[in-house]
């Protein structure tokens, strides 16, 4: 189903809108007097209408079930009580991730009793926080994890339509092979909603 989701004709503008925000993860940008016809973003003009594919995965309600469930995990102090205590450190020691000229993912705090195989879009098994300058930590994403010693599917994980990332072993983390999908519904990723990495998130 395509909606049109944002329009802007500004003359002297010759770029389309900021794809950042998380409702807008497809995007095809035509004129409006030919609004049937997709045209590449490097090539448009500077009138520009941008038709959003709402698919049933990142439909406007995709998200829907996962945000009233981690909405109270702003607070950390919450999301400690919910069992995500366990700061994950790469081998390093780091434990606030990025990867320099790509984007950062953050401090991710773990709740390992829900490593257990299965996904839950209600009942991520980490939350992914931004860290701030001054140590405070943000809620920006949420990540699903599955361990490939645990998955019992055919094929490989998907969540909101979208086929879960396969980190092999050996890893920066140190862990068996895994299966991971961040979830960027708290903070906007221009990469996507589904990206693993934001250039918007640093560490340091």
């Amino acid at each position: 189903m395509l909606r049109i989701a944002r329009q802007r004709f500004a003359d002297d503008l010759a770029r389309p809108p900021d794809l950042g925000d998380p409702l807008l993860p497809f995007s095809f940008v035509a004129k409006p007097e030919a609004a049937g016809s997709a045209v590449p973003a490097a090539a448009s003009p500077a009138r520009w209408v941008v038709l959003t594919v709402l698919t049933s995965a990142y439909g406007a309600g995709a998200f829907d079930g996962a945000k009233p469930a981690t909405a109270a995990f702003h607070d950390l102090d919450k999301a400690k009580a919910a069992g995500y205590t366990f700061r994950l450190p790469d081998l390093s020691g780091a434990t606030c991730i990025d990867l320099p000229g790509v984007g950062g993912m953050g401090v991710h705090m773990v709740n390992t009793s829900l490593l257990d195989g299965t996904i839950d879009a209600e009942a991520p098994e980490a939350l992914v926080y931004e860290e701030k300058q001054d140590g405070e930590l943000k809620l920006a994403a949420l990540e699903y994890v599955v361990f490939q010693g645990d998955w019992k599917g055919a094929q490989p994980p998907a969540l909101f339509g979208r086929e879960f990332d396969f980190v092999p072993a050996p890893n920066r983390f140190g862990l068996p092979a895994f299966y991971a999908l961040h979830a960027w519904i708290w903070k906007p990723n221009p990469s996507g909603i589904l990206s693993a990495w934001n250039p918007r998130v640093t560490c340091g």
